[in-house]
């Protein structure tokens, strides 16, 4: 039995290592150099045609979309460094001051040309042609063996469909939720009992720290935008960006809610330190509310990151059960603290406050307030699309289409 458990966790261990973006991208980066070199040996008169897999390097990227940017950018910049050299070969040699010449007409001229990123490469370009003899024939080997290695790193994304990394990015989006669990678990404890203002402080410290994890859940969001772009193996790859992009959205709105909830507790533990934050029952309520709250965004991830319909109709209904009960709860609540203010209506504003942040996360993750939040999405989507591309959207909407399916499901698999 213990074997059988060792090889089944090597075995999920093996997935994840293939699935991992930085090995696919090493795997796929070294592949497609590879190839490019071997091209560019049988076309190039060089004995060492570098340019070619360097190129594939630099082209292939983990999404399709990517590469294809990447590619026309590079491609871009290294003709463009290419004529600039030419230019200046024909009236200047090599020299100190005559180097600094192209390097600043090469970016002046990588920006002109919107090289973005590979704005350098063309000043690079410009000096490894400027420093020879055979201008013309380094000129046109540069260039060919730039288009061999930009050809190959196309031709690779496109026979080998690049992965779709949507499973990462739910993975991280249910990540967040479970840390916002936690903490407001570890919040409603405090509410409950004595806490003092260091300890309230701390939980204030952790919400901070939540900005962090946003910051990394967008940036594998954003992988996972670019690798539905113009990837075939994905049908509605607009409804997956706009599902998964508002709900780590709304997910953001709750962190920030929650650290204004610690710095309601947190200030209330100063006032009324060394007293309880709430009366015995207020407390209790209030721990309560806070783990249904807690619960609720964990459906709320699961559902955005549902891979079914099936699947996110169930999370949909557990979700709207739980905000229900926390509704319910925070019903309650709200009779308890005006009963508590009015017996003392010391610091009554930061009570309020705290169940004012409770209301505002319910209310982001409503079900109703969900789904106009994504129509709304996609009717903007969709009206930048025919204001950028009018004539494409004309055509598109000329062809038949199949059954639309509902806006539940997010992964592509």
């Amino acid at each position: 039995m213990l074997d059988a458990r060792r090889a089944a966790a090597s075995a999920a261990r093996l997935v994840a290592w293939h699935r991992d973006p930085t090995v696919v991208q090493a795997l796929r980066s070294a592949a497609a150099a590879s190839i490019a070199y071997v091209i560019a040996l049988r076309i190039s008169p060089e004995a060492a045609p570098l340019t070619a897999p360097l190129t594939a390097l630099l082209v292939v990227q983990v999404t399709l979309y990517a590469t294809l940017k990447t590619g026309v950018r590079r491609v871009n910049a290294v003709v463009a460094g290419v004529l600039v050299a030419i230019a200046f070969s024909a009236v200047v040699g090599l020299s100190w001051w005559s180097l600094a010449l192209v390097i600043v007409a090469s970016l002046g001229v990588g920006h002109l040309v919107r090289a973005d990123e590979f704005v350098a490469e063309v000043a690079i370009s410009a000096m490894l042609v400027l420093g020879v003899t055979a201008h013309g024939t380094l000129a046109w080997v540069r260039v060919v063996e730039t288009l061999i290695g930009a050809a190959v790193g196309l031709a690779f994304n496109l026979v080998l469909a690049p992965p779709v990394w949507v499973d990462q990015a739910a993975g991280s989006i249910e990540e967040l939720a479970r840390r916002v669990r936690q903490l407001l678990l570890r919040m409603g404890e405090q509410a409950a009992g004595r806490t003092a203002h260091h300890e309230a402080a701390e939980r204030l410290h952790e919400a901070r720290r939540l900005d962090h994890d946003i910051a990394r859940v967008d940036e594998d969001l954003r992988q996972a935008e670019d690798s539905l772009r113009l990837n075939p193996r994905v049908r509605e790859g607009l409804l997956n960006r706009v599902v998964l992009r508002t709900g780590l959205d709304t997910l953001e709105i709750c962190t920030v809610v929650l650290r204004v909830l610690a710095r309601s507790l947190t200030d209330l533990a100063r006032e009324r330190e060394p007293e309880p934050l709430f009366s015995r029952e207020t407390g209790a309520v209030i721990e309560r509310l806070l783990s249904e709250v807690a619960d609720a965004v964990v459906s709320f991830s699961v559902l955005v990151t549902s891979s079914a319909s099936t699947n996110a109709e169930s999370a949909e209904d557990r979700l709207a059960a739980e905000l229900r009960q926390a509704t319910a709860t925070r019903n309650r609540l709200a009779e308890m603290l005006l009963a508590e203010i009015r017996r003392e209506p010391r610091q009554w504003q930061l009570q309020g406050a705290v169940l004012a942040e409770v209301d505002r996360i319910i209310d982001e993750m409503d079900t109703e307030h969900r789904s106009r939040r994504l129509l709304e999405e996609l009717d903007r989507h969709t009206r930048e699309q025919r204001e950028r591309r009018p004539r494409l959207t004309g055509l598109r909407d000329r062809l038949p289409r199949r059954g639309n399916r509902g806006t539940r499901g997010t992964r592509s698999r």
